[in-house]
């Protein structure tokens, strides 16, 4: 007796936007990797994605990461046994597609089902498919609407109420009601690459020829920091002019105005005590010149290695590298330094913009511990300023937990420190006469920093 043929074996579908959308959620679930860093392999293996394929699979990422638990509330009334058992690529198309039922008008809803379906199709077989479908047709009736208003006025609400009860609660007691709701709405919006030139001077010079030679959608000179340069569009930023001219590196606007803030002078010897890549670091040996020192700590000794490697693609280079767990010992360091500097761990709430998956993976007794890991290191790091030397804390979170509640527990803790006004003019005409700043996505367009001020008694 002859057996039945079998069935054909699906076939992949072509690289699109989303189906890298998907590949990337699938991974970033299952491997708790971060979502950038798995959207630009991604990308990488599918260069023959047109620049708009390639944005739009970048919105659908950071978009879906952003609304997740709201997507998954509308897609679980639609499926009798909910989707938690769902497997990763199924739930990764789902999501996909109802992402763009819901908030991209743009792409027609036969075009999103069916995709979503094929994918499905060639990941988990026709049974699934056939599950996909009848759920996205669901889905796609109750997000039907021709209106942009209708749709940009749910976005902003799924982005609400996708924030954690945890963290809404804690934006409100750091920022008030209004401008928590701001920073939540500011995450709407991926964030532009921010490049750091070198010489601030060369600024201006250096925007007139990235717009000159570049295709980004637009090239801007950041609002903090003297020496950022903001690109939109741009792809790839190491495919930019000067990439290779050591005129300027990538680094967040926020994280430069922490190391501006610093205030480093020619001939000063710095500690950068949580110095992780080196970019901070590498503002700082550039300020204070061939007469000075910048030495550099990290808990990991990997990334000290690697910071050495970046430095050097700005010319620099720390004078010394120590590994070192702040919180069990200074690492026998000897020297005492007219700046130290502490750029805190911390959950990355200031980050949002950029690492939505951060939202699925905090909880709030992660504040309680990492707030007692902030000031153990602060601690032990501001024992190594001279006196009359000047000691900065910072965090890339805009919570009190992490702010104000930990400059206050180590002012109580170390009698030595008092709160000074900022040396650094870029940080004053941020916090004016103030001993600590806070600068927010939706205000000043960088991510969410907090940082203090200390002099040490002499």
């Amino acid at each position: 007796m002859t057996a039945p043929p079998r069935p054909p074996r699906p076939v992949r579908p072509p690289p699109s936007a989303r189906t890298v959308a998907a590949e990337v959620l699938t991974r970033v679930a299952a491997d708790g990797a971060f979502a950038a860093a798995v959207l630009d392999a991604e990308l990488g293996r599918t260069a023959q994605l047109e620049p708009r394929d390639r944005a739009l699979a970048t919105e659908i990422v950071y978009g879906t990461l952003r609304v997740a638990p709201w997507l998954e509330e509308r897609i679980a009334k639609h499926t009798p046994r909910g989707i938690a058992k769902l497997d990763g690529a199924t739930r990764a198309h789902l999501l996909v597609a109802a992402y763009q039922l819901f908030f991209l008008g743009r792409v027609p809803p036969f075009a999103v089902v069916d995709a979503a379906v094929d994918g499905v199709r060639f990941a988990r077989g026709e049974k699934l498919a056939g599950f996909t479908n009848a759920v996205l047709r669901k889905v796609a009736r109750e997000a039907e609407t021709g209106d942009d208003a209708v749709r940009a006025a749910r976005h902003h609400d799924a982005v609400v109420a996708s924030a954690p009860e945890w963290l809404a609660a804690a934006l409100v007691r750091a920022l008030g009601k209004d401008d928590a709701a701001r920073f939540l709405e500011s995450t709407l919006e991926p964030p532009p690459v921010a490049l750091r030139v070198n010489d601030a001077g060369a600024r201006d010079g250096w925007v007139e020829r990235l717009r000159a030679e570049s295709s980004a959608t637009s090239i801007e000179p950041g609002k903090v920091s003297p020496h950022a340069i903001l690109v939109r569009g741009g792809g790839n930023p190491q495919s930019l002019s000067g990439a290779n001219e050591k005129a300027w590196a990538v680094q967040e606007e926020g994280s430069q105005l922490v190391a501006l803030s610093v205030g480093a002078r020619p001939g000063e010897e710095i500690l950068d005590a949580c110095a992780g890549r080196g970019n901070k670091a590498a503002i700082l040996a550039r300020a204070v010149g061939p007469s000075g020192a910048v030495d550099a700590a990290d808990l990991h000794p990997q990334k000290l290695t690697r910071l050495v490697t970046e430095m050097a693609r700005s010319g620099e280079k720390p004078r010394e590298t120590f590994a070192i767990d702040w919180t069990v010992g200074d690492g026998g360091i000897e020297a005492r330094y007219d700046r130290v500097l502490v750029d805190a761990p911390c959950p990355g709430v200031g980050t949002l913009r950029g690492r939505p998956e951060i939202l699925a993976r905090r909880k709030g007794g992660d504040l309680d511990v990492l707030a007692k890991t902030q000031l153990a290191i602060a601690m032990r790091a501001a024992t190594l300023v001279k006196p009359g030397g000047h000691f900065f804390y910072a965090v890339c979170s805009v919570l009190r937990e992490e702010g104000e509640d930990v400059v206050e527990a180590l002012l109580a803790a170390n009698r030595e420190l008092r709160s000074a006004p900022f040396t650094s003019e870029v940080a004053r005409r941020v916090a004016g006469d103030a001993t600590s700043l806070r600068v927010l996505p939706s205000r000043e367009g960088t991510d969410g920093y907090f940082v203090a001020s200390f002099v040490r008694g002499a």
